[in-house]
């Protein structure tokens, strides 16, 4: 397990909805995913507070509230149509690689 990249449908900025854990039912858009530690990060999900001191004397301490990473088997693709989370798969069109929907087999951008 030391140098394995897991492999994932989502990208940076799909929609996701969270199926299990901690914040199961929230929605939010991907902002990065880590492939080497199956985790990604998703806006306005899995709050933190981290408490950053003061590293000069002219700064102030202060909390900072951030995105804290959650796995990816706990997240999945949010069709807007459908109002449901959907699995992906692959098909490809003319030489090219394109992302559906599994269950309409619509093709995602």
């Amino acid at each position: 397990m030391l140098n394995t990249e897991f492999k994932t449908k989502l990208k940076t900025g799909d929609t996701v909805i969270v199926i299990s854990g901690k914040h199961k039912g929230a929605k939010g858009e991907i902002v990065s995913i880590m492939n080497k530690k199956n985790r990604c990060i998703v806006k306005g999900v899995a709050l933190v507070k981290k408490h950053k001191k003061a590293t000069q004397s002219d700064e102030k301490s202060e909390i900072i509230t951030k995105e804290s990473s959650i796995n990816l088997s706990n997240v999945l693709y949010f069709d807007e149509k459908s109002s449901k989370g959907v699995k992906l798969g692959y098909r490809i069109e003319d030489k090219k690689k394109l992302r559906i929907n599994k269950k309409t087999g619509e093709v995602i951008k």
